[in-house]
């Protein structure tokens, strides 16, 4: 038998249908995706760069504005800086000041009645030089900072060693050196021994009165600083103070 084919001419696929347009159109919509992209690609690149330059200008702007801050700031900052730099001198200068004054209050505070001075130096360190007489001698150069330089005369060697015990409780004294202690002769006047005999600072007018040279030391307190150059010790502004004593020498025999 012959098959019969029983659709419609007009309904009819295969052979006889229309031909389709081929791949044109899948090209066409390709291109236009393909624009579409670029286009979005460039518009968002386009923001990025516009918004990088707005940020740009918004940090150069806060930069300006932090630099001009900072310069209206730099007069407090220079006066910051000067004033702890005049603290910093003011604290060296009063850590190096030595306070003769309260030593010498103390001193006239624990002086025994039985001792009296007749020569009386206070440095500052060792390399001051003073026509104050041998008060202190050799031993008052063993003391690198401030001491005091004594001579005087006392009622015996007892009435000497208890001062020297006194003078261990001014406030700083860290010791108390013996350059000499002497009696003087049977007929009074100069010592026996011939250290400081003669001279016209000699106040040994009995002979059970000693004589005596000491050197109290403040190895404690600060050493001024000297200004001189490497390897010399430049000489720093002296303290001195020179008492005579108006007592009367012990009478006795």
């Amino acid at each position: 038998m012959r098959p019969v084919n029983l659709i419609p001419v007009d309904q009819r696929r295969g052979e006889s249908a229309q031909l389709r347009s081929g791949p044109l159109p899948y090209i066409l919509l390709g291109a236009l995706v393909l624009i579409l992209v670029g286009v979005t690609a460039l518009v968002l690149t386009s923001n990025q760069i516009a918004d990088s330059k707005a940020e740009i200008v918004t940090l150069k702007r806060e930069d300006a504005a932090a630099q001009a801050r900072a310069e209206r700031l730099a007069a407090y900052t220079q006066f910051r800086t000067l004033s702890e730099q005049r603290v910093a001198t003011v604290t060296s200068l009063a850590d190096s000041r030595f306070d003769w004054e309260r030593v010498m209050r103390e001193l006239s505070l624990i002086l025994p009645s039985d001792v009296w001075l007749v020569n009386f130096t206070a440095t500052a360190n060792p390399s001051v030089n003073l026509d104050a007489g041998d008060a202190g001698g050799p031993l008052r150069a063993t003391v690198p900072g401030p001491a005091l330089a004594l001579k005087g005369c006392a009622s015996g060697q007892d009435a000497v060693a208890g001062f020297v015990t006194a003078l261990k409780d001014i406030d700083g004294v860290t010791r108390v050196g013996v350059e000499s202690s002497e009696l003087a002769g049977k007929d009074g006047g100069a010592g026996v021994s011939g250290g400081g005999g003669g001279d016209s600072s000699d106040c040994r007018t009995r002979n059970f009165i000693a004589q005596f040279n000491l050197v109290v030391a403040f190895d404690a307190a600060p050493v001024p600083i000297t200004g001189g150059a490497e390897g010399e010790a430049a000489p720093a502004p002296a303290e001195t103070a020179s008492s005579e004593s108006s007592e009367e020498s012990p009478e006795g025999g």
